[in-house]
């Protein structure tokens, strides 16, 4: 009997440290946000849109390289960009993405999943980004954080016709492809996150998803 009860609590144990959540922890999205980012939609993709919204076909990772969450959700929160002159010019939009993964695991959701954030040139139309704090030397990204991007993107694809699993880093290889829509040739910036070996290790967790890695380059 004791042995039996000693299963179950193994059980309920290893079956709750595999769990998740998703802790709502919403930005500023008011009337402004909204305005700015169907403005993003018609002049950067030629899209005139009623509502800010998206259909998700891909999952972008990113890192912050910011070292705390809440210092990444204050870069976040506000509507209008600050001081960013590489990426300014396209919009005043701030940047921002769907979900931020804190260096312990924890998930935060910031905006509806299915409106759209300012996170990857060209694609943001049907891109659900998901950044995750840190990713420098002093603060790397953590294995926690490899175990909670493979744990959303399964929900993700759950509850959308996501196709693409990619990391920021390669964006650019859709160039050619149908969810490419930038309008400016040459508004483009180089991107090496969230690395190779984090999205190995994202990658390997979801691999019986089969999702599509970015298309090669011709």
């Amino acid at each position: 009997m004791k042995y039996s009860l000693l299963c179950i609590s193994l059980l309920l144990f290893y079956a709750c440290g595999t769990s998740k959540e998703i802790v709502d922890k919403p930005i500023v999205f008011n009337e402004e946000r909204i305005e700015l980012t169907k403005e993003y939609l018609a002049t950067r993709y030629g899209l005139e849109q009623d509502t800010p919204t998206i259909e998700p076909k891909m999952i972008v990772l990113h890192y912050t390289v910011i070292p705390t969450m809440e210092k990444t959700f204050e870069a976040f929160n506000q509507p209008q960009l600050p001081s960013r002159p590489e990426i300014a010019t396209a919009s005043a939009l701030n940047v921002s993405s769907q979900f931020l993964v804190d260096l312990d695991g924890t998930i935060y959701r910031l905006m509806p999943e299915t409106h759209m954030a300012r996170h990857v040139i060209g694609l943001n139309h049907v891109a659900i980004g998901v950044e995750n704090v840190g990713g420098t030397k002093d603060v790397p990204l953590t294995k926690a954080q490899i175990r909670a991007n493979a744990w959303l993107v399964k929900y993700l694809t759950e509850k959308y016709p996501i196709e693409y699993l990619i990391g920021h880093s390669e964006y650019t290889q859709f160039e050619d492809h149908e969810f490419w829509l930038e309008t400016d040739d040459g508004y483009r910036t180089k991107k090496t996150d969230p690395g190779d070996d984090f999205m190995e290790a994202v990658r390997r967790r979801t691999k019986k998803l089969n999702l599509k890695p970015a298309p090669e380059k011709s």
